[in-house]
């Protein structure tokens, strides 16, 4: 019996069970279990994916060499994949929120070449001067509060 399917990367029940070291009935029961989902043929022969033999590591590493039981690495291959489509949202939100500062910062530094190119040198100067005064005028009135 070969081991790999026609279809490439797809590997028969039994290549599976040899390789990892388990019997048939042990993949029969994590599929009953919903913890495996290959694929079948037309003749209804399973197929195991490379994804399937990595969630296949992930359980034979919970249930030996951490004691969980099947139930157990059921919630924790729950947990994981939801902690992954959680992360996926995350990367995309941070993308979404790059590209609108992204698109902020152009619009503000669009605007600020706008309003320097309208004024000429002389406006500028004049609007510093009078921002200037405000700003003595304003420390001067809390000089006099201070002292009273």
């Amino acid at each position: 019996m070969a081991i790999k399917a026609q279809n490439k990367g797809l590997f028969m029940i039994s290549a599976v069970a040899k390789k990892f070291n388990i019997h048939p009935q042990t993949l029969r029961l994590y599929e009953r279990e919903g913890l495996l989902k290959p694929s079948r043929t037309d003749g209804n022969t399973r197929l195991y994916s490379e994804e399937d033999l990595e969630q296949l590591e992930m359980i034979l590493s919970l249930t030996r060499e951490l004691g969980v039981n099947l139930a157990g690495v059921e919630i924790i291959l729950n947990m994981r994949r939801k902690i992954e489509e959680m992360q996926t949202e995350v990367n995309e939100f941070v993308a979404y929120v790059k590209q609108e500062l992204t698109r902020g910062l152009g619009d503000w530094e669009q605007r600020l070449g706008t309003a320097i190119v309208k004024s000429s040198p002389t406006d500028l100067i004049l609007a510093g001067s009078e921002e200037s005064k405000k700003t003595q005028e304003s420390q001067e009135s809390n000089s006099n509060r201070d002292q009273s």
